[in-house]
This record gives structure tokens, sequence and C-alpha cells, in this order.
């Protein structure tokens, strides 16, 4: 069994088997034996080792791999042998070609060593292979073609390119294999332009002066961008706090009254329980809403806080990870109620009843709808629902959803109703059920048929849309009365029966001929029928022209109309 040992090698901890750690030992000796008395000789060896740093964590597997002499062998081979480079002061190193080349890669830095502003655009021409001075120049153009919105896209890629601190990352940037040769001849190249810059700097100090000027004010504008940045992030963090606070708390207030239905009576109960399709309490669906909807706008609060306070604690994975479950649970359920909600009114089905009305075609038939005054206290007085308690005390479902048409019959020769009660359901024996709990009353008083304008039902039917229609059969030749009360009901076909109830006057109609005509209407109300009616049976005819043998002997142009006859009228 080999011994372990822990090292710190650039900055990270790895664990080392004893065979391994004495090879890398015996490694790093080589390589300072190979660069001694080299310029800059710590900067390359502390260069080498975040190196080797990098190449052993990316081999990593778990935080708790130990590396072996294989890992070991893998750098190495990397990196290069110590023995292949002959490192001299006046000479560039000499490279083995028969080395590995597997560690060359290139990625996007910004250039800090040469930058005016923060380095993006030298970075991207380092990694686009172009001159710096073009990437520059595009972006002033972009920056005024864009209208300034580019300095947005700027301060975007500065926070997002990370800027190339250690040797590797400068080779990483310019596309250099990154070994011991180039990270040494990288050292020694920046060493010789600081010495340069020295022994230079009574030439070129008004140069250097104007360089580090620009430098301060590329340094200065960037702080600037990033402070904007920073405050952008702060108001847009104060408008997700307040909107999640808001939003978190109006739907807390909201759906704990609904919730509480269950256990307080509201004025408002009866309405939330009929429409409540599933067996599940009220408190259930506020609970699964409030989690569905709060929890999203809770993270969004929480992202708000960060925007504004960076360094704010996280609130842990154990919290996050709750709070997800709970939230897939709450739309788990709703979607469930959803679609138990649907297929509650998935069926709709029907009852009807038939009555003949026992009248003389002589005589005329009355027909009108009346109210029930311990409901309403006139006609006018509708709703599509609501909840009301009879003289017994019985909560009932009270609504004048009540619809009248109006038909001609010549196949009987007495008039009758049939009164059609539907309601939907889960299935067609639940909705027959539901509309069988319809109460509703029509009665015939000598020659004349009294419908009611509502009807109930019992609570415990809830709201299926429950309805009542009734379908009124006349014979040919019989006589109608209907009392202007009918009007808020009347539902016919307008070409069969179109009433007239001006000045609530209740005028008399005949069924003939498949419609019912207005007897005693005024006769600006029969012309205007007759007009509609025959509008459509008249055709224009511009022109008409007669030949004979093909000539053409008569042609006028004047406006004439062909009548339901066929027969051609010259109109003045």
């Amino acid at each position: 069994m080999n011994k372990t040992v822990n090292i710190n090698l650039g900055g990270i901890f790895f664990h080392i088997d004893e065979d391994a750690y004495l090879k890398l030992s015996r490694y790093f000796d080589a390589i300072k034996r190979s660069i001694n008395n080299s310029v800059g000789q710590d900067e390359i060896i502390k260069d080498i080792e975040m190196r080797i740093s990098e190449l052993l964590s990316e081999g990593q597997k778990s935080d708790k791999h130990v590396i072996s002499l294989k890992d070991i062998d893998a750098v190495i081979a990397v990196m290069g042998q110590p023995e292949d480079y002959i490192i001299e002061d006046d000479a560039a190193p000499k490279y083995n070609y028969n080395q590995t080349n597997t560690s060359k890669r290139k990625r996007m830095y910004r250039d800090v060593d040469n930058k005016v502003i923060g380095g993006v655009a030298t970075g991207i021409a380092h990694y686009l292979k172009v001159d710096p001075v073009w990437v520059k120049i595009a972006f002033v153009i972009l920056l005024f073609a864009s209208f300034g919105s580019m300095l947005i896209a700027y301060l975007i890629l500065y926070i997002v390119i990370p800027p190339a601190i250690s040797t590797s990352e400068k080779l990483e940037m310019t596309g250099e294999v990154v070994n011991i040769s180039n990270i040494e001849k990288k050292v020694r190249q920046e060493f010789d332009n600081v010495t340069d810059k020295i022994r230079n700097t009574d030439y070129e100090k008004l140069g250097n002066d104007i360089k580090y000027s620009a430098k301060k004010t590329g340094d200065t504008f960037g702080e600037i961008l990033l402070k904007i940045f920073k405050v952008f992030a702060i108001f847009l963090g104060s408008i997700l706090v307040v909107t999640g606070i808001f939003t978190i708390l109006s739907l807390f207030i909201g759906l704990f009254t609904l919730g509480s239905s269950t256990f307080i009576e509201y004025p408002w109960s009866d309405f939330i329980n009929a429409g409540n399709y599933t067996d599940y309490p009220i408190w259930t669906f506020a609970l699964m809403t409030l989690f569905s909807v709060g929890i999203p706008f809770f993270f969004l609060t929480l992202l708000g806080f960060k925007l504004i306070s960076p360094n704010l604690k996280s609130i842990g994975n154990l919290a996050k990870y709750t709070l997800l479950a709970l939230w897939l649970v709450s739309i788990a359920f709703l979607i469930a109620v959803g679609l138990k909600q649907a297929s509650e009114v998935s069926v709709e089905n029907k009852i009807e009843t038939k009555q003949e009305i026992a009248i003389a075609k002589t005589d005329t038939l009355k027909v009108k709808f009346k109210y029930n005054d311990y409901y309403a206290k006139d006609i006018d007085d509708r709703d599509e629902f609501r909840f009301v308690e009879d003289a017994a005390g019985n909560s009932l479902i009270y609504s004048n959803d009540i619809r009248l048409y109006v038909k001609y019959n010549e196949n009987t020769t007495t008039p009758y109703i049939q009164i059609e009660k539907s309601a939907k359901g889960n299935s067609f024996s639940d909705a027959r059920k539901r509309a069988e709990g319809i109460q509703y009353k029509a009665e015939i008083v000598g020659n004349e048929l009294i419908l009611d304008n509502y009807f109930v039902t019992a609570v415990k039917n809830k709201f299926r849309d429950q309805e009542v229609r009734i379908y009124l059969y006349l014979p040919k030749g019989q006589y109608f009365k209907p009392d202007y009360t009918i009007s808020h009901f009347d539902h016919s076909d307008s070409d069969i029966f179109d009433p007239n109830f001006d000045n609530h006057q209740n005028y008399i109609y005949k069924a003939d001929a498949y419609k019912i005509e207005c007897l005693n209407c005024p006769n600006e109300v029969k012309n205007e029928e007759w007009e509609n009616e025959n509008h459509s049976q008249e055709d224009t005819i511009k022109e008409v022209s007669v030949k004979i043998n093909g000539k053409e002997v008569i042609k006028t142009s004047v406006n004439l109309t062909k009548d339901k006859n066929g027969v051609i009228i010259k109109n003045n």
C-alpha cells in the first residue's frame, strides 16, 4: 500500500501517492537545474507550477482523486522533459519537435498588458489573429452606429471575458503551446521588455507618460462603466424586490381569504363552492396556487436582493430543493384539478316534457312570462344566476336563463309546448341527473300559457350550465297574442316570428305558410316587413336589348326591375 501526500501546487491542494510525489519532485528539480541562473527563474518556476496544477485539476475525476504515476506521466508528456530544452541567456530555447503538442489550445482573454480601456478589443484581436487596430476601429464605428448601445455590449464583454494574468493564460490568449519552453521564453521576453524600457527611459519618457495616461484614463472609464452597471443592477433589483414582495403579499392575502371560506361563511362562499366541481376543499386550491405562483416570485425577489447586494448569503441547497419540490407538486396538483374540473362539464344531457294546449283555432292563444315576487320585484329583475332561499329556508341556485322559441308546425292541429331542461356533468347519467334537478313551471289557464321567467335548483347540483329552453309550436291558422314580457326571453328565428312590442302593445299574430305574421301591427311596421321580404326577390336590370335574326333592333339603358313573377318593370 502506497502512502499519500498532501501538496499545495499553484494554490491548489492535491492528494498524491508517494511514488508520484517523488517523480514530480525530481521533475521540478530537473527544471530548476535546466534554468539555473536564467533571468526570471522564480517567475518561470511559479508559472510552470500553475500550469501543472491546471493539468492535474483537469484530469481529476473527483475531489477525492489521488494523483498517481500515470497522471504525472501525462503531465510530463504535455510539458516536456527539461533536458529537451537548451536554455541560454543569449539564445532562444531550442524545442525538441518529438515532444507532444497536445497542450496547445486557444482561449479568449482580455489583454491587460496592452489595454487602452479594458483590454477587450486587444484580447479579441489575439483570438481572431488580426491587428488590434482593426478591432478597435470596429468598436468605435459600432459605438456610433448603435447610438451608444455598444457600451452595454462592451461592458458585458468586459465582465464575461477574464483577464490574462498568468503566463499560461497569456500563452493561451495568443494560441501558443503552454510548456516549459514557451513559459521560459515568455518570462524572458517580459523581463527584456522591462529592461529595454529602463534602458530607454530618457528617450521614451514622453511616450511612456502618454501611454500611462491613456491606460489611467481607460481604467477610470472602465470603473465608470462598472459603476453604471452596478447602479442599473441595483435599480433592476429594486424593481424585482418590490414586484416580488407585492405579488407574494397579494397572493397570501387573497388566497388566505379564499381558503378560509371553507371555515368562515363569507357572502361569496356559495359562489366559490358551487364552482368547485371536485371533492377537494377550497383551501387546498388556495395553498397549491400560493406555491405554484408564489415560489417563482420568491426566487425573483431573492434575485433582486442579490443584484442589490451581491454578497448576500444564499438560502442553501436544502431550501432551494425543498421549494422546487413544493412547486412541482403544486403544479402537478393544479393540472390534475384542472383536468377534473374540465371532465365535470364534458358531457351535456337533457330531459324534455311535452304538453298540448287544448284550444280551438278560432281562439287566440295568449302567452306571457311571470316573475316570482319572493325572488324578484318585477319582470326586469333578472340574473344569470344567484343564490336565494325559499320560504322553507332551503338554499337554491336561482337563474333567469330561460329562452323561448316560437315555431310553425304544419303537421299538427293543436298547439303544444316542449320544455327542455339541460345540464352538464362528467357522464350522461350525471348530466341527466342534474337536469332533472331543475325546477321549472309552466301552466295553462284557459287560453293563456303562463311561463315562469326563472328556474331554481339545489345548491348541491352546483353550476353545470343549467338551462331551460321552451319551444312553442303553432299549427296553421292559429291565432297568437304574445305579451310584451316575452321580449326578454324570445330567441325565435326572425324569419318565422319577429314580434313587435312598441309601447308595450300586444298585437295579434297568425301562423300561416311557415311564417307567423302580425295582423294588426301599424302600417309602417307591415310595410317594413313587406319591403324586407320582397327586396331579395327583385333583381335590378341596367340594360335590355332585343335582337331579330341576330340584329339588334331595340336597346335601352333605363333602370328596370324584375319582380318575383319575372315581369320586367320600368322604374321612373
